[in-house]
């Protein structure tokens, strides 16, 4: 019986928080005094540096490959150089969510 009812407030407590969480969605459009901040990093995720991570990623993948005989490390590189790609558009997208 107490299980049940331990299960039966976790759910309420879940309820509440899935309640709460669209009044939440508004946090990343304001704060302008971290935008200059914002900015610089995502110049960088997005710009020439983030290009040259990702290209390093993959040449040291690659050589790593050659040294184990493995194509692991260079599909780790390229997976690396992916996710530095698509992941700075996809935050942003996800912080600036409005409903």
């Amino acid at each position: 019986m107490k299980i049940k009812q331990l299960h039966q407030q976790k759910l309420q407590c879940l309820l509440l928080i899935a309640m709460l969480l669209p009044v939440a969605a508004y946090a990343g459009t304001t704060g302008t005094q971290f935008q200059a901040l914002y900015n610089w990093i995502f110049g960088i995720a997005t710009g020439y540096a983030a290009r040259a991570i990702s290209i390093a990623a993959v040449v040291i993948g690659a050589l790593m490959s050659l040294g184990k005989g493995s194509p692991m490390p260079i599909l780790a590189g390229i997976g690396f150089a992916v996710f530095l790609a698509y992941l700075p558009g996809v935050v942003n997208g996800l912080l600036t969510a409005t409903i």
